[in-house]
């Protein structure tokens, strides 16, 4: 999986909001009040016990990239949001063909935007742990620091969600360690991959982007759009785009499988 490395300076402005963020035995008992509060009947947020999301059962920790939708099914990811610019252009777009979508929010923009999170649910999409402060080297750190960056994101993500917790976790830049995908397995979080990286990131053009999509959806359904970390409108101008397309040829749009 492509690292991202390109285009994102605006993540070095969090770091020091993430290293402010709770320690990692707090928020696990945060995250486990959170839990115990509903099961023994305490009034929950709104929705919150019927919300797909909820369930921490351990999953599968094998990366997935299939469809719920079949064989004709699409899942189309947003990372690195929210973002108030840009996320409710990208919930509009959705909104208007039909389609729904998995979120891969950061811990810090989910927290600075929780109206946003909220949103996202309500409009029927799901969420998606992509750590803390999307540090793209995480393979490379420590199991305690791989610890914080998604058990913290999780717990941060949950809250703003008003008590949806995230139902995948996304490597930053593809950076899973068999420990970090244990981990999110075990937290109910389903490891997600890729199969269409439109690098919209790197800003190549709208049509680059649509061109990317139509020539490697044949490589499986899975595909990466951002809906934060820099200028996005050549990625609304894309989806755009690609939505109806691919409703032209046939596919239906669905959810990662778990």
């Amino acid at each position: 999986m492509a690292r991202h490395g390109g285009g994102r300076g605006w993540y070095g402005k969090v770091v020091g909001a993430a290293l402010g963020v709770t320690m990692l035995a707090v928020g696990a008992s945060v995250w486990t009040a959170q839990a115990d509060s509903v099961g023994v009947g305490a009034t929950p947020g709104p929705s919150a016990s019927a919300t797909p999301g909820n369930d921490t059962k351990p999953v599968d920790a094998g990366i997935v990239h299939a469809s719920d939708a079949g064989p004709r099914g699409v899942n189309i990811t947003i990372d690195d949001g929210p973002d108030p610019a840009w996320t409710p252009q990208v919930l509009d777009l959705l909104e208007e063909y039909g389609a729904k979508a998995t979120f891969c929010m950061t811990g810090v923009q989910a927290e600075a935007h929780p109206g946003l999170v909220k949103d996202v649910v309500a409009a029927g999409h799901r969420l998606c742990d992509h750590s803390v402060s999307h540090d793209t080297a995480m393979d490379k750190k420590s199991e305690a620091y791989q610890s914080k960056e998604i058990l913290d994101a999780e717990r941060m993500i949950t809250e703003a969600s008003g008590g949806v917790r995230p139902m995948y976790y996304r490597a930053p830049g593809g950076a899973f360690t068999p420990y970090s995908r244990r981990l999110a397995a075990s937290h109910g979080m389903r490891p997600l991959g890729w199969n269409v990286d439109t690098k919209d990131f790197e800003r190549p053009g709208t049509e680059a982007i649509v061109t990317t999509v139509q020539r490697e959806l044949a490589n499986g359904p899975t595909i990466l759009f951002h809906d934060a970390g820099g200028d996005r409108t050549q990625t609304v101008e894309a989806l755009r785009q690609v939505l109806p397309w691919l409703k032209e040829q046939g596919h239906t749009f669905g959810f990662p499988v778990r």
